[in-house]
């Protein structure tokens, strides 16, 4: 017998009815090891999905972050020219903090957001 179909394992980890081969292709699972171990993440996958909880999911950030970040888009795209042509060192130090800073800024909100999520352990 051919290798199970991906469809059909994710049909065997969620637990539904899904055909006649169902006994075919336990048989195959049961002594194929890419197969077994493809149904084993598949149903890892569910099992934490299924404990996945509204306060897991990454929380949106407040209007403000959005203000600041848009007004200082808006400042950057309105001179492109200054920016380009500036070899001044004072310039490029601010670009480079300014990236660095929205940067971690955004670490520390996705962290926030996932920080929390369950660690995928076998069934």
């Amino acid at each position: 017998m051919p290798h199970v179909e991906p469809a059909h394992l994710m049909e065997l980890a969620l637990g539904n009815d899904v055909s006649s081969d169902d006994p075919g292709a336990l048989q195959h699972i049961a002594t194929c090891n890419r197969c077994r171990e493809e149904l084993s993440q598949i149903t890892r996958v569910v099992f934490t999905a299924r404990d996945v909880e509204e306060s897991d999911l990454p929380a949106t950030p407040p209007e403000r972050v959005w203000q600041r970040i848009t007004q200082q888009l808006s400042a950057v795209s309105a001179e492109p020219h200054r920016i380009r042509r500036s070899t001044n060192r004072h310039g490029r130090t601010v670009r480079y903090a300014l990236g660095l800073l929205v940067g971690i800024a955004f670490i520390w909100w996705w962290g926030r957001g996932h920080g929390t999520r369950p660690r995928i352990t076998g069934p």
